[in-house]
C-alpha cells in the first residue's frame, strides 16, 4: 500500500489497496484506521467490492445506523443510499458544508462514501479539517467560545421543506441536539471548532459576561456563529475529490465537515454511504 498525501490541511489517497481485505485481515484494518486518524479522509480508486463487503468494513469501525430521510437498500440495514437523477428537479440540493448528523445526541463518528454513478465532470467534493481550523483561531476566538454550547437541529435542515406536520414528527422523533462548540476528539484529544450547517443558535451565550444589554446579544451571538460557520470555507483547509465509479472516500466526521458540490445537474449521481455511530461529543 501506498499513501499519497493530497494536501497540507489534510488527505491521502491510498494505492494498491482492497478494502474487502481489509474485512479479514486485521493488521490491515488497524493500518488503515491509523492513517484515517492521521489524514482525517482517505481516498481509494477501483474498489468493486459488493454491497456486503461495503457494510462489513464499515462495521469494523462501529455499529452503523440508518437515516430517516435518506434511504437505505432494504438488504443491508446501515447502507444509505444518496441518489441524484435527472427526474427529481425539486430534490437537487445538498451542498452545505457539515459534519453529518450532528443533530443526533451521538453523531457518527465517521463513514464509508462509495461511488456508484457519477456525471462525466462535476459532482466533486470538499472535506475541511476543524481540527487545524480551531487551531489557527485568534487567541481571542479561543477564549471566547471556550464554555459556549450550540444546538443542531434536524428540523430546520432536513425538514425544512417538508410540509409542517411532517417537520414537526420529524422533530419530535429527533429533538435538536445540544454539543459544545468546542470538542474534544475522543481518541487524538485534540480541540475540534464543532459547528456547521445543522447549528442553529449558542444555548449558553447571553450571560452577564457576555451581554450588558439586550442588544449585546444581537448581533453578537449571530455574528459569532456565522463567523464560526466560515472557517470551513477556507480553502487552505480543504481537499477536493473527484469521484469516478467505485471510488471511495472514509472521513473522521468527528474532525472534518464537508460539502457535495452541486454542479452537475441534470445528471445521475449515484452514492452509496455506511455511517458509523459515534458518542456524544464533550
Amino acid at each position: 500500500m501506498r499513501v499519497k498525501q493530497l494536501t497540507c490541511a489534510l488527505g491521502a489517497e491510498l494505492v494498491g489497496v482492497n478494502l474487502a481485505d481489509a474485512v479479514r485481515d486485521d493488521g490491515l484494518f488497524a493500518e488503515i484506521r491509523s492513517l484515517l486518524l492521521q489524514h482525517r479522509v482517505l481516498f481509494l480508486r477501483d474498489q468493486e467490492f459488493s454491497r456486503a463487503e461495503h457494510v462489513a468494513f464499515a462495521r469494523r469501525f462501529g455499529d452503523l445506523e440508518d437515516h430517516p430521510v435518506a434511504g437505505s437498500d432494504p438488504e443491508h440495514p446501515g447502507l444509505v443510499r444518496i441518489y441524484k437523477t435527472p427526474d427529481q428537479p425539486n430534490d437537487r440540493y445538498e451542498n452545505a458544508w457539515h459534519s453529518d448528523t450532528t443533530w443526533r445526541e451521538a453523531p457518527q463518528f465517521g463513514a464509508v462514501l462509495r461511488c456508484v454513478e457519477c456525471p462525466p465532470v462535476g459532482g466533486d467534493t470538499m472535506w475541511a479539517n476543524m481540527a487545524l481550523a480551531y487551531e489557527r483561531l485568534p487567541e481571542h476566538i479561543k477564549t471566547q467560545i471556550a464554555d459556549l454550547r450550540a444546538r443542531h437541529s434536524i428540523e430546520a435542515s432536513f425538514g425544512a421543506a417538508m410540509p409542517i406536520e411532517k417537520r414537526l414528527a420529524l422533530k419530535a422523533q429527533y429533538p435538536d441536539a445540544e454539543h459544545p462548540v468546542v470538542r474534544t476528539h475522543p481518541e487524538t484529544g485534540e480541540k475540534i471548532l464543532y459547528v456547521n450547517a445543522f447549528a442553529t443558535h449558542f444555548t449558553n451565550f447571553h450571560t452577564p459576561e457576555r451581554v450588558r444589554f439586550g442588544q449585546d446579544a444581537n448581533p453578537g451571538a449571530p455574528d459569532l456563529l456565522r463567523y464560526l460557520l466560515s472557517q470551513a470555507y477556507i480553502p487552505e483547509y480543504q481537499v477536493r475529490w473527484r469521484w469516478e465509479p467505485n471510488s471511495v472516500a472514509i472521513w473522521d466526521n468527528t474532525a472534518t465537515q464537508h460539502y457535495a458540490v452541486m454542479d452537475y445537474p441534470p445528471c445521475h449521481r449515484k452514492m452509496e454511504r455506511a455511517g458509523i455511530i459515534g458518542s456524544k461529543p464533550y
